[in-house]
C-alpha cells in the first residue's frame, strides 16, 4: 500500500471522487454516440460536475488556496502563495467519442513554482503523481524516463492543433520529420497522459502547442521527478506559459529539439518568402 503525503493525499481524494461522476457519464457518452444530436452538451456539463466536485474536494482540505480551473477560471482565495490548477477532463475528444483514453490533472503551486501534481487515468485506473524532491510515481512504482538514447528507437508522441485554430502546416511538417526519424510516432489526444507516458517511459518524447497551464503544470512536475527534460520547443520561456511544451528524456532532448525547430525555421522562412 502506498504511503501518501498529505498533499497528495488531498489531490487523490478529489481525483477519485470526481472520476466516479465521470466514469458514469462516459458510460452514457457511450450510448449518445447513436444518437443523431450527439452528446456534446452532455459532455461539456459532465467537465462542469467534475470540476464542481474537485473544487469542493480541494476547498475542503485547503480552504484559504486560489484555483485556477479550465471551466471556472481563477477563483482567489485568502492564502496568496498556494493555487490548484484543475483540469477536470483532459483529452474531451477521446471523452466525446466514446474512447477510453482520458484524465483528470490537478497540480499545485506555491508561489510561482509546481510543487506537486498528480494525472489520473479513471479507465485503466493509472495513478501517476510527483512532490518536488520526492519523486514521481505510479500508485507505488517508482517512475524513470526511458533510457533510450537513440531517435531510431524511439517513440514520440505529439498533439495536433485544433481544427480552427493553430499552425497545421507545421505541426505536419514536424510529423513527418519525426517519423521518418523515430521507430514510431504517437497521437493519443490527451496531452495530460502523453506527460505521464514520457515520465512513464512508455513514450521517449512528446511535444504540442497552443496548451493552457492546466493541461502541462501536473506533467511538468511528473516529467522533472522522473528525471526527464520538459521545456519550450524553443527552449526559451516555461511550458507553463501555454505557447508550447516539449518532454523527453535527457538522452534524446538535443536531437528531438533540434528536429523541431528545424522544422520551425523553415515554416518561417516560407512565410517571409510569400
Amino acid at each position: 500500500m502506498a504511503k501518501y503525503s498529505p498533499t497528495i493525499h488531498v489531490m487523490i481524494k478529489a481525483a477519485e471522487a470526481a472520476s466516479r461522476s465521470l466514469v458514469r457519464d462516459f458510460g452514457e457518452v457511450e450510448q449518445l454516440q447513436v444518437s443523431k444530436k450527439g452528446p456534446g452538451d452532455f459532455v461539456s456539463a459532465a467537465d462542469r460536475r467534475a470540476e464542481d466536485i474537485i473544487q469542493k474536494e480541494l476547498l475542503k482540505a485547503r480552504p484559504g488556496y486560489s484555483m485556477i480551473m479550465e471551466e471556472s477560471g481563477r477563483k482567489d482565495g485568502s492564502d496568496p502563495h498556494h493555487t490548484w490548477i484543475v483540469d477536470p477532463l483532459d483529452g474531451t475528444t477521446n471523452f466525446l467519442h466514446g474512447i477510453p483514453h482520458w484524465a483528470i490533472s490537478i497540480a499545485l503551486q506555491k508561489d510561482k513554482e509546481i510543487v506537486a501534481g498528480l494525472i489520473y487515468d479513471p479507465i485503466k485506473d493509472e495513478l501517476f503523481y510527483a512532490e518536488k524532491g520526492t519523486g514521481a510515481f505510479m500508485r507505488n512504482k517508482r517512475l524513470r524516463v526511458s533510457g533510450r538514447s537513440n531517435m531510431a528507437d524511439s517513440v514520440i508522441a505529439a498533439g495536433s492543433p485544433a481544427l480552427t485554430r493553430g499552425n497545421h502546416a507545421r505541426f505536419q511538417q514536424q510529423s513527418q520529420v519525426i517519423m521518418q526519424n523515430t521507430a514510431a510516432f504517437r497521437r493519443q489526444g490527451a496531452a495530460a497522459l502523453d506527460l505521464a507516458y514520457v515520465a512513464a517511459g512508455r513514450y521517449e518524447g512528446f511535444w504540442e502547442y497552443d496548451l493552457s497551464p492546466w493541461d502541462v503544470a501536473a506533467g511538468y512536475i511528473i516529467v522533472r521527478e522522473a528525471g526527464g527534460m520538459i521545456t519550450t520547443i524553443s527552449g526559451q520561456g516555461t511550458p507553463l506559459d501555454g505557447k508550447s511544451v516539449l518532454a523527453s528524456n535527457e538522452k534524446i532532448y538535443k536531437d528531438l529539439k533540434e528536429l523541431l525547430n528545424q522544422c520551425q525555421k523553415q515554416d518561417q522562412a516560407s512565410l517571409k518568402a510569400l
